[in-house]
Parts: structure tokens; sequence; C-alpha cells
């Protein structure tokens, strides 16, 4: 049948093929409007965020005119600073609020983050007891790694009418046989309720995901995922995605030259591969950055906030029985230094750092 002589209902059959089915609305980007360019920013639960929430510095800070501040709702709080100055960030009524900080408040406290002896520009994990940080530079494929990783977990002081020190019991693990950490800032989990470090090993041939754990005889690496070529891998997340409770591992890498997310199950003592997807990237730009990650709890499991591979925009991302996007929103600028959640469930808003310096707002349910 010519082109001319087919019939208005086989045409409209066509169009129905080809036409796009409506889309989802996209989750809405805002700028947030600061006095200064940001170079750094830290999310709810980091060393930074918390010891500006117990240092006192908020009741001194000085709310953005117009706006309630951070210090007045308190709650979970994120830290942006730069050159020229630093704010808390703070979800209140729906809506993020600035307290405007000196950026030699926010230095001083952020300078924790790399303990003496630390390898330069890293930043320690801390949680509860127990901290971590890479140590000991070498050099591994031309570029900065870590020869030691450095463990140190806090011990219970009895109850005394003197005050006492509080021990710190101290363990060194070495990557062997790998002959360095890449350098991504350790992660501390908790598999079946027991402690465990995340840290990237590097090699000439790749990089590989291990989990490093206590046993009678201290510290080791435990499990280690197979060597990829590529940029060192970048733990994007430790969470329960499936709902199912059990913490699961989500890193990003590029093994075949395309940027891809992958969810590992650590159990029996080994990383098993679970699920993988092409066009997303953690790891913010340079050597050693803070990852470009950020949880997101909703509908019973936890969603991750990842940007696509080239940076130009945010995906909202479910691990629950497949990796499936469920919004993307696309960002003014390239993100470039840390993604944070504010708030939770339909209230929750994604804070994102921008190459350009501004602080850009995510709402996913808009």
């Amino acid at each position: 049948m010519s082109e001319r002589g087919r019939s208005p209902a086989r045409l409209v059959a066509l169009l129905l093929v080809v036409l796009p089915l409506p889309a989802a609305a996209e989750p809405a980007v805002t700028i947030l409007d600061l006095p200064f360019s940001a170079s750094a920013l830290r999310g709810p639960g980091s060393e930074v965020a918390i010891a500006v929430a117990t240092s006192g510095l908020l009741p001194l800070a000085r709310p953005k005119p117009g706006g309630t501040g951070a210090a007045a709702e308190g709650g979970a709080i994120a830290v942006v600073w730069g050159e020229a100055g630093g704010a808390v960030l703070a979800l209140v009524d729906g809506h993020v609020t600035a307290t405007l900080l000196g950026r030699e408040a926010v230095e001083g406290l952020a300078a924790a983050e790399t303990p003496r002896g630390a390898l330069p520009g890293s930043r320690r994990a801390l949680s509860g007891a127990l901290s971590a940080h890479l140590a000991e530079p070498v050099t591994v494929r031309g570029r900065l790694g870590a020869g030691a990783l450095v463990i140190r977990e806090r011990k219970a002081v009895p109850m005394s009418a003197e005050p006492k020190a509080v021990p710190v019991a101290t363990a060194t693990v070495r990557p062997a046989p790998d002959p360095a950490f890449a350098p991504r800032a350790p992660r501390i989990a908790a598999f079946d309720g027991r402690p465990a470090i995340l840290a990237v090993g590097e090699t000439e041939h790749g990089s590989s995901l291990m989990v490093v754990e206590p046993a009678e005889s201290g510290w080791s690496v435990r499990a280690r995922s197979p060597a990829e070529p590529g940029r060192p891998l970048q733990v994007a997340g430790v969470a329960d995605f499936s709902g199912a409770g059990r913490m699961q591992v989500a890193a990003t890498g590029s093994a075949d030259g395309t940027a891809r997310l992958r969810l590992w199950a650590y159990e029996g003592g080994a990383l098993r591969p679970l699920l993988s997807a092409p066009g997303y990237d953690a790891a913010a730009p340079g050597e050693g950055g803070p990852d470009l990650a950020a949880l997101l709890p909703r509908d019973g499991a936890v969603d991750l906030a990842v940007p696509v591979a080239d940076r130009s925009a945010l995906a909202i991302v479910s691990l629950k029985g497949a990796i499936t996007e469920r919004a993307r929103a696309p960002l003014p600028a390239p993100a470039a230094f840390g993604v944070a959640t504010l708030g939770a469930g339909a209230a929750a808003r994604l804070l994102v750092g921008l190459a350009d310096g501004r602080i850009a707002v995510v709402n996913p349910n808009p």
C-alpha cells in the first residue's frame, strides 16, 4: 500500500506507537540564595554538622534577613562553606533556611576531618566510638594512595567520682595483597549487627571494594570484590535498599569505560553482586573528593540520589529488586562537591553543590 493510501486509522495507530507517554513531573530545582561561593558541603550526621550543632555556634550565628534561621528550629543540619563565608542549612516548614557563619569558624571545625598523620586532603569516617582514616601516602597508577587504614575505637570507662582518660584502641590495617587504598573516604557500616568499614583497594590493574571487620586477631580485610579497571570505585551508600532488613552497598565505577552503578550484598564473609545499571557516577571530579550521593528514605525502603554520568542531573534511583530511576532533576551546573538530604519522606529536600559554587535545592516530590 502507498503512503497516500494509508487509512487514517493506520496513521493514528502509528502515532500512538511513536508519541511518548506523558512523563511524571520532574523534581523542582531552585538555587539557594547565599552571599558567598561555596566549595564544600557536609550533610546531616557528618562530623562537621555534628560539631557545628554541638559547638554553641548556632545561637551566635546570624539568620539571613527574613528567615527564621537554623538555630530556631534545631534538628538535622547541613553545613556549606567557601572562601568568603559559611552557612548552616536546615529544613523549616518545607523550606531550606540558611544561618550565616564565619568561614574561620567552620574551617576550624572542619580541620578535625583530617586527623594528624592522615592522607593529605582525606576525610575520616566517624560513627559513635569508632573512627577510621587513611594514612601513609604511597603512589599507585601515578596518583596518591594510602598504605594503611587507621582505626580507632574509644573504650567504655566505668562510672567514677574521679575524671579518667578515655582509653582508645588503635589498629592499622594494610590492603595487602593490594599495594594501596584508593583515596576514597572510608565508610563505617554494620552488617548483621557487627561493625565494619568499607574501603577501596587499588592496584596497577584497577580497584576493588573491601570490607574490613574485627576478629579475635584484630581488624583485617575480610572480603574484596574483583578488581575493576578505570577510576577507583566510589561507595555511594550503605542501606537496606531492598526493605528486607539487610544492609547492602551501592557503589559506582567504570569497568568498561562507562559509568555504572552496582549493588552488592555482604553475606557469609563475601561480597556478592546483585544489580547493575549504566549511567550513574557518585565520584566527584578530581582525586579524593567527596562522594556525590545521598540516601533518601521512603516507601519502606531507601532510594539513592546520585548524579548521572556527566553530572548534569541528579537521579532518584530505587534499588528494590531492580535499579529503577524514579525521577531526574536537571541541574543548572554540574554536581561537584557534595549531595545531602534534609528531612525525610514527602518533606525531604536534596542539596547539591554545583561546579559554579552555588547550592541547588531539589524537591523530589513537587
